[in-house]
């Protein structure tokens, strides 16, 4: 069983910055991949940020095109904590975020998150 944790949310004025972060607890698989997902009101959950490793290493991070060059997101260098720098937020980043784990590299399927934590609101408003 694997426990994910996040904090960091909060309120922020556009153009701001926020980190995210998710404390992983549990047991661990050869090849993960942690995911930040984000829902907003009525619309569907969607993968923001992703990073693989296996066999120890950090090898990949993949983001939604929404994203790219304004959100990072690494790890510490126990594997047990991961973190989401969001930069230059717009009011469209507003949702809920979650961390979430999977087993294998490079995970992008929704389903095959088998791991959740309880979400954290980001509010980007003036």
């Amino acid at each position: 069983q694997v426990h994910l944790a996040e904090s960091g949310g909060g309120l922020v004025q556009p153009g701001g910055s926020l980190r995210l972060s998710c404390a992983a607890s549990g047991r661990t698989f050869s090849s993960t991949t942690m995911g930040w997902f984000r829902q907003a009101p009525g619309k569907e959950r969607e993968l923001v940020a992703a990073i693989s490793w296996s066999g120890g290493s950090t090898l990949y991070t993949d983001y939604a095109d929404s994203v790219k060059g304004r959100f990072t997101i690494s790890s510490d260098s126990g594997k047990k904590t991961v973190y989401l720098q969001m930069h230059s937020l717009k009011a469209d980043d507003t949702a809920v975020y979650y961390c979430a784990a999977a087993r294998g590299f490079r995970v992008g399927e929704l389903t095959a998150y088998e791991y959740w934590g309880q979400g954290t609101q980001v509010t980007v408003s003036s």
